[in-house]
């Protein structure tokens, strides 16, 4: 099994035909799966959407540019088939940073040969690039005109959790089951 998320031949800032390919079917893959999602009671509008874990995956995978769209674009799709429009545009930017966050956390991770220590550093990985990205939602104190404890109680950490929980625990699925399939691809 491979020990590490891009190859060698790829920098995490390239842009070719593989970056454009898995941009577009992960945020395809996102904006679908991501409408099974379900609002938790007591926040401002926070969903736990387990679709989530595929931003950090792409971005592990195949780049800090792949990683930025499936998150930003998949998020603005789901929010206009729910009808929220652009409003939320902050929420995009962060979820599009998540998956920029772990493409350069998981670039300067060495190889590591151990299957289950890649599953748990893959894990913590994701749940650091999540917990970084969504800090940019920071922005609804000017956006929303809100104080920073509703801000952090009512928005971040309930988001924070609810993703966190999706990424540790698809996140590694989600790479373990990529693992056999690159390698039959050549990828």
């Amino acid at each position: 099994m491979s020990t590490e998320a891009l190859s060698p031949r790829h920098s995490p800032w390239t842009i070719d035909s593989r970056t454009v390919v898995f941009g577009a079917v992960g945020a395809a893959l996102y904006a679908v799966l991501g409408l099974f999602s379900f609002l938790i009671p007591g926040t401002q509008s926070v969903t736990v959407r387990p679709a989530f874990a595929l931003v950090p995956f792409f971005g592990k995978r195949f780049g800090v540019i792949t990683g930025f769209f499936v998150g930003f674009v998949g998020n603005v799709v789901i929010d206009l088939i729910q009808g929220a429009g652009l409003i939320w545009w902050n929420w995009s930017v962060a979820n599009g940073l998540v998956g920029a966050f772990a493409a350069l956390i998981f670039t300067a991770i060495p190889p590591i040969s151990s299957e289950t220590l890649r599953h748990v550093v893959t894990a913590l990985g994701a749940f650091a690039a999540t917990a970084l990205g969504l800090l940019f939602t920071i922005t609804d104190l000017w956006i929303l005109g809100i104080d920073f404890n509703t801000f952090l109680f009512l928005n971040y950490l309930p988001a924070l959790l609810a993703n966190g929980i999706a990424v540790v625990i698809l996140a590694p699925a989600l790479d373990a089951a990529w693992e056999p399939l690159a390698k039959r691809a050549g990828l």
